[in-house]
């Protein structure tokens, strides 16, 4: 088989490269679509902040001119000067089933980095760690969610082949919404509000949030300094990420706590869109948009997107506080299931809180590392 790599370079490239995933997964159930203008807007260097501060390189693989695969290549130089490392990522790798196209792709990007000096080459990973990271390596059975990895089996093998070794594994849990609040956690919520200035305040409209955006993406900068893959991001950065998921956010499921005005914790989830992505097919217009909207509603299923708590204010009860109030919103709405997101194997204390909440292991995702 003739293999021809192809630099994304027009409009059309890049066409390409995004809906090329919509092919390899026609038959594949657990396959989500991403929303198509959201992913435009991510390519766009106009748009993207991480596009100032990585080098990066786009490509195509070609056999007998039929589009077989796609892989991005990037070298965060903000991650690397904060961290002291000459390491390059790849990322939205998807192609057939055959190693030679695997091989072609993956050898391009390798020699791509060295080119640019270095030494590792590290994915899938993306401008940070709020993109889709690693391949799934267990659970292939689910449907996929909103911004992570939703790929088929043989992709672990065909990297595996190329030499790529484990570097960290993610863990996403399911919890189930319990009956009846937890005692413990109904005990603490007492204590913590009769005895201290912690408040925990929850929203009914998306405009009441918008004076939190700032303060929240300030106290992840904070305390995901040392969360591997994490950037921290610029006050105009967090303003555009909040941009692109303000208007799907149900205000709801957004809990904060704060001590004299200040904001000392959050947790953000959002009901599960994977069924209205399906049927919307990834185009919000001219009905995406509802179909998506109605599915949020809809939905039994709850994923929790982000959360934060200050370093001096943890074991304190601010977890159960906001863990209260979600699981009531949760019951009040519905909700049957929720998903934990990722969580990095080696975050001993998160990875325990969820446990001691019932999460149990169902979908698990591998980011690979080989020296180039």
């Amino acid at each position: 088989m003739n293999i021809d790599i192809k630099e994304v370079k027009t409009k059309k490239d890049l066409r390409k490269f995004i809906h090329l995933p919509a092919s390899l997964h026609r038959n594949h159930d657990a396959w989500i679509p991403p929303i198509y203008a959201d992913a435009r807007t991510y390519f766009n260097p106009k748009k993207n902040k991480g596009f100032e501060y990585s080098d990066t390189v786009l490509a195509l693989a070609f056999s007998n001119n039929n589009l077989v695969g796609r892989v991005m290549g990037l070298i965060n130089n903000r991650y690397n000067k904060i961290h002291k490392e000459d390491h390059a990522r790849f990322e939205f790798m998807e192609c057939i089933n055959d190693q030679q196209v695997a091989h072609s792709l993956i050898t391009f990007v390798e020699e791509w980095a060295k080119e640019k000096g270095m030494k590792k080459l590290i994915g899938p990973l993306g401008f940070s760690d709020k993109d889709p990271q690693g391949f799934l390596i267990e659970g292939f059975e689910y449907t996929a969610i909103l911004e992570t990895a939703c790929n088929h089996p043989y992709m672990v093998d065909l990297i595996t082949n190329e030499g790529y070794a484990k570097k960290i594994d993610l863990n996403d849990y399911l919890i189930k919404v319990p009956e009846k609040i937890p005692e413990l956690y109904k005990r603490i919520y007492t204590r913590v509000t009769n005895q201290s200035d912690f408040k925990i305040i929850e929203f009914k409209k998306r405009k009441e949030l918008k004076p939190y955006i700032v303060p929240v993406f300030r106290l992840m900068n904070e305390t995901y300094e040392k969360i591997y893959g994490y950037v921290p991001m610029e006050e105009d950065e967090m303003i555009k990420y909040a941009n692109r998921y303000l208007p799907i956010l149900d205000p709801e499921f957004a809990k904060i706590v704060t001590i004299n005005d200040e904001l000392i914790g959050f947790a953000i989830a959002m009901p599960d869109l994977s069924r209205g992505l399906k049927k919307s097919k990834g185009y919000l217009f001219p009905f995406g948009i509802f179909q998506i909207l109605h599915s949020m509603k809809t939905t039994n299923h709850l994923v929790l997107l982000l959360g934060a708590i200050k370093s001096e204010y943890r074991g304190m009860g601010t977890d159960a506080m906001m863990a209260i109030k979600m699981l009531e919103t949760a019951q009040r709405r519905g909700i049957k299931t929720i998903e934990s997101h990722l969580i990095l194997e080696n975050n001993d204390k998160m990875n325990a809180e969820i446990i001691k909440a019932g999460g149990e292991v169902f979908k698990q995702f591998r980011i690979f590392q080989k020296d180039i």
